[in-house]
């Protein structure tokens, strides 16, 4: 039983608002108005793009960052504020990221 049946038990007459299930269908994730900003970078000869911008938690970071990582099956960390995805999925990591809510803005070729 999770918290959100436990509430429902104390409360039965309480209905969820458009702003809870919002909530629900972003995964929890800090949902910001600037756009993240999605660039392809070759470091040491080896393909990466590059997702940068977000203003969210730690936390918030690293679920990003898995969702990412499970998505697609691949590699990848955050550091100093920015996601970086191991190989070339600039396109489908944008149109994940726009299903997700966020606005995304393609940097670069």
């Amino acid at each position: 039983m999770d918290l959100r049946d436990q509430l429902q038990n104390l409360f039965p007459d309480h209905k969820e608002t458009e702003a809870q299930s919002n909530s629900e269908k972003n995964h929890g994730l800090w949902m910001q108005q600037a756009p993240l900003v999605c660039k392809y970078e070759k470091r040491k000869g080896k393909p990466i793009t590059i997702i940068e911008g977000y203003t969210g938690a730690d936390a918030d970071f690293k679920t990003l960052t898995s969702k990412l990582k499970k998505e697609f099956s691949v590699g990848g960390s955050f550091k100093k504020e920015s996601i970086i995805i191991q190989g070339d999925y600039r396109d489908k990591i944008m149109e994940f990221l726009k299903d997700l809510g966020f606005h995304v803005k393609r940097v670069g070729g």
